[in-house]
């Protein structure tokens, strides 16, 4: 089915688009025809692995039931002409776009070279030899080159995966800290694992978090204040709250809860790191990129595991924060204060609704990513389908925002049951009791309180953690991908 160029009857650029389109139709049709082995206007799974077969394509089942499932609009197992149509174009242009950003001389072929140099760019390490291997499952002359046509016909009836799965995936590579959720890389390469490179990524996101969390960490400490102070009848507001701080503790008060904040940025990393690991090869995937469901089941599981590890240390930086002056002489006799009057129970506080939050939390945040990722390469994805580091910035930022949004309501419920022994006379309830309560006293506005702050200090701890991570890569002699 390879497209061969015709003559338009005009010289004209609006003939000469008329002409490629229906010479486009054509090919399409014709293909379409081919691969209808029964003659019923509609291509099945069957139809599929006979026609493909007949042409020298041979699929899996489980790559035809992809490429059923992804042009399929009406769900009914199989694809009618308008449908088969509208899949292949949006493939195409998903190939164009991966063809553009391989070919880095800009002279229409693609080279062993220029694949080894692109993915070294993303991270991953192949030989010449491996590249070669590459090119000639998709070279039909013999060049040891690939054109448009043997690209498109390669790949036109193929899920995307391998070479343009890996290029069109955008690696959370980069480190940004928005003060509650520290993003580990998803992923490192086998040669960062080699060299002792992931050690140094995850220092520098370490340092980068610590330093972020220190220049916001007074928006943190009057979160948490709004989170349990504030109701109807004691209306905190975010200027109010700066000055109750200072005239309560002086300026240095601003700064509570900050030290227990950064020590557990190390053991969260370094557990969530090595989690994640682990349950990647628990769920049996040896591919150094995973799937979107893999992700979010290893994302949220390693996340779990990391915060059960260490959510002691999270009861510790609530009650830092809410101490009034003179309260605790520092962290380890708040950690025997606890300890004594409240029990080992005490430093689980609020467990259940921390938990329960990281699901909607990794959700939604991977949902919004991937959705502002697809929406660029859509729409802006011309020649390259490197977005730059501002665009994945901004859509971490909105990703993670939106996912924090979604489980706010339970991280006030947690702070609230994590405060609970500090807060003199305030009843002990569970986290069903604390949702009505807050509800029925203050509506479903008290599930939102201290958002304000929460959402001013994101964009400062993300421009930050980022400015920091780069600079501190650069020190431990990590080369950016």
């Amino acid at each position: 089915a390879s497209g061969a160029g015709t003559e338009g009857g005009s010289g004209s650029p609006c003939g000469r688009a008329l002409c490629e389109a229906s010479e486009q139709d054509r090919r399409l049709r014709a293909l379409f025809q081919k691969l209808d082995v029964n003659r019923d206007g509609a291509l099945c799974i069957h139809d599929l692995a006979v026609g493909l077969g007949r042409l020298g394509l041979h699929r899996s089942e489980l790559d035809l039931l992809k490429i059923v499932k992804a042009g399929d609009k009406d769900l009914d197992g199989q694809l009618d002409f308008e449908e088969f149509v509208h899949y292949l174009q949006d493939h195409e242009k998903k190939l164009r776009l991966v063809f553009k950003s391989l070919d880095k001389k800009n002279d229409g072929r693609i080279d062993a070279q220029e694949i080894v140099q692109s993915l070294r760019d993303l991270g991953v390490k192949i030989s010449e030899q491996q590249a070669e291997k590459i090119l000639k499952s998709m070279d039909k002359n013999g060049t040891m080159t690939i054109d448009w046509n043997e690209w498109r016909d390669y790949h036109l009836l193929h899920p995307v995966e391998n070479i343009p799965e890996i290029i069109l995936y955008w690696k959370h590579s980069t480190i940004f800290d928005v003060g509650e959720n520290l993003t580990v890389p998803d992923e490192f390469t086998v040669e960062e694992r080699q060299t002792g490179m992931w050690w140094r990524h995850l220092v520098a996101g370490g340092g980068a978090g610590a330093v972020s969390r220190t220049c916001t960490a007074p928006l943190d400490r009057l979160k948490v204040l709004m989170q349990v102070h504030a109701s109807r009848s004691n209306n905190m507001c975010i200027v109010g709250g700066f000055t109750q701080m200072i005239r309560e503790g002086g300026p240095r008060s601003l700064w509570r809860g900050n030290g227990i904040n950064v020590l557990k940025i190390a053991p969260e990393s370094a557990i969530k790191f090595m989690a994640y690991e682990q349950i990647k090869r628990f769920i049996g995937t040896d591919q150094e990129m995973l799937r979107i469901h893999e992700r979010l089941l290893a994302g949220s599981l390693a996340g779990a595991i990391a915060q059960s590890s260490i959510y002691p240390m999270e009861v510790l930086k609530t009650r830092m924060a809410l101490r009034k002056t003179g309260q605790y002489s520092g962290l380890l006799d708040c950690a025997k204060n606890i300890l004594s009057k409240e029990g080992m129970a005490a430093f689980y506080k609020g467990y259940i609704p921390n938990m329960l939050g990281i699901i909607p939390y990794a959700g939604i945040d991977l949902a919004v990513y991937e959705t502002l990722k697809n929406a660029w390469l859509q729409r802006y994805a011309v020649n390259s389908a490197d977005p730059g580091v501002f665009v994945l910035l901004a859509c971490g930022t909105i990703s993670s925002t939106c996912g924090q949004l979604a489980s706010y309501p339970l991280a006030l419920v947690r702070t609230r049951m994590q405060a609970q022994a500090s807060v003199e006379g305030a009843p002990k309830v569970t986290m069903r009791g604390l949702f009505k309560h807050i509800l029925k006293t203050e509506g479903a506005f008290g599930l939102y309180r201290g958002l304000a702050p929460n959402f001013m200090k994101v964009i400062p701890a993300v421009s930050i953690s980022y400015v920091v991570y780069e600079n501190l890569k650069m020190t431990l002699g990590v080369q950016s991908r």
